[in-house]
């Protein structure tokens, strides 16, 4: 249990990074160049990434880093950098706490992990606590953003589960690394064709984007793919929603906002819904120890 409290921590990293990411993006990213600004974003961080490793792909990982590079990366962060032009930050934020319920169908159906009543009700829990801490009305809904959101939602979800399947070739740092560049390499003739020429940055927009591609990007997918190797695909898809959790504790810090009742219920809801969806004791929390057709209980 020891380990499976550190692995926890680990892949918290990453859902904590990508909190700030919905703000960095809108207050200091340009509009208008979503597939450039997941070009700057993917591409930079995967040959930090790869000057760290030094390793390229070796057989069936050139397809799959494409694969996986595409949905969990390049259409991923361009879809990611619409819907926060597009929407509020709370519409955005609780389209994607669904996450936990698509990871957990996604990983009973590519690797047999049942989804047991634990991880169910702490999913339940963490969306419920999610629309609480968010707030459900949003006064204005742009459907071009929700559908972005949403199959942000369902490529990266597929995508993470495929991750976890296929994830024994070489470390995190290198997998990421591949994934980053190919998702990165492939958004570019569509950025010069549907965006013409690169936006002009001014230095807001360099540290914006110095910052995503850093830490909300090579830090925290390497935690993440770190978690996915050691817990089950329903426990790191709830702990993503401290993603949200970050955003609104962000906007306490940053903006002087008061937390409401309602919002600390939420909040309390959250992180009971990721307690929930910790593998008991006795339980194979390890992909390399637990096999495809293991549940965690």
């Amino acid at each position: 249990m020891e380990d499976t409290f550190r692995w926890t921590l680990v892949t918290a990293i990453a859902p904590v990074a990508w909190g700030t990411n919905y703000f960095v993006t809108h207050e200091y990213l340009p509009t208008g160049h979503p597939l450039y600004g997941a070009v700057f974003r993917a591409l930079p961080a995967g040959l930090l990434l790869l000057c760290v490793a030094r390793r390229l792909p070796r057989g069936v990982w050139w397809w799959r880093s494409l694969l996986l590079g595409v949905c969990n990366m390049g259409a991923f962060f361009a879809l990611i950098y619409l819907a926060s032009q597009l929407l509020p930050v709370s519409l955005a934020s609780t389209i994607m706490s669904a996450s936990p319920l698509t990871m957990a169908l996604f990983a009973w159906a590519l690797l047999a992990e049942r989804p047991t009543v634990p991880v169910l009700a702490g999913a339940a829990a963490g969306i419920a606590g999610v629309c609480l801490l968010l707030g459900a009305g949003a006064t204005t809904v742009n459907l071009r953003g929700v559908a972005a959101s949403a199959a942000a939602l369902t490529m990266s979800s597929f995508g993470y589960v495929l991750a976890k399947k296929w994830g024994r070739a070489d470390g995190p740092i290198e997998t990421t690394a591949w994934q980053l560049i190919a998702g990165g390499l492939v958004l570019i003739p569509f950025a010069v064709i549907f965006e013409g020429d690169p936006p002009e940055l001014d230095l807001p927009a360099i540290g914006g984007f110095a910052y995503v591609g850093l830490v909300a990007t090579a830090l925290a997918f390497t935690a993440w793919f770190t978690g996915l190797r050691h817990l089950s695909a329903a426990t790191v898809g709830l702990i993503g929603l401290l993603n949200p959790v970050t955003g609104v504790l962000l906007g306490v810090l940053v903006s002087g906002e008061v937390l409401t009742i309602q919002q600390v219920l939420g909040l309390g809801l959250v992180l009971f819904g990721i307690t929930l969806s910790r593998p008991r004791r006795g339980s194979r929390v390890e992909a390399g120890r637990a096999g495809p057709s293991k549940v965690y209980r």
